[in-house]
């Protein structure tokens, strides 16, 4: 589990492509590897990978390798990404942190485009395209998992293409700390969906069917 709260960036440093898998290296802060045990979770991106090799390189950074199969390929942008690109960095939630955002369990539900970015001295505002099967569960002032940052919706709306349209506002903290700040309109975001808001409105509808009978 993880709290949506990003750490820090890390750079992607190499990428090998092998048969329906990819191994990542990504250069990351050294203190991001501190108690970290082969097989730990880390979230890249949202997504929840498996450490499978980590060292340090010198006083400042160190560099986690991860593997990442076909069905996580498929389904998140990591099979979007390059050597150089950042990446959304967070390790695993432990007993008695602090949690900051929202319980985020790093299983990607879909992707999000960015389709406009406005940027302003204080704050940026980014609208997003989603599919419209999710629209159900994405609400004005709810929590929504972007790139593994636990965000707040603004508005919401559905457009005439099938599509749902949602804002998120931004402040200098989260450009800064995250993969946001430099997000170009066209770029796929993984999105992952608050589960609770997930389990409430699944129940309610399965309730009202269950009374319409």
């Amino acid at each position: 589990m993880f709290t949506g709260i990003v750490q820090s960036t890390g750079e992607v440093k190499s990428i090998i492509s092998g048969d329906n898998f990819k191994h990542f290296v990504i250069k990351v802060p050294l203190e991001l590897i501190a108690n970290l045990t082969i097989g730990a979770s880390v979230a890249n991106n949202g997504v929840c990978l498996t450490a499978v090799k980590f060292e340090a390189l010198d006083e400042e950074f160190a560099q986690i390798e991860f593997d990442v199969i076909d069905e996580t390929l498929r389904l998140t942008n990591l099979n979007e990404i390059e050597v150089g690109s950042q990446i959304n960095i967070e390790r695993s939630l432990k007993a008695g942190d602090e949690i900051g955002g929202h319980m985020v369990s790093g299983h990607i539900h879909t992707m999000a485009t960015l389709v406009e970015r406005v940027d302003s001295a204080d704050n940026c505002k980014l609208t997003f395209s989603i599919d419209s099967a999710w629209h159900k569960y994405i609400f004005a002032k709810g929590f929504i998992g972007v790139n593994g940052a636990s965000l707040t919706l603004g508005n919401v709306v559905a457009d005439e293409q099938g599509e749902t349209i949602f804002d998120l506002h931004l402040i200098p903290e989260t450009l800064e700390r995250t993969n946001l700040g430099e997000l170009e309109v066209g770029k796929p975001v993984n999105i992952e969906i608050d589960q609770q808001t997930i389990t409430i409105v699944d129940s309610i509808a399965r309730i009202m069917k269950d009374r319409s009978l």
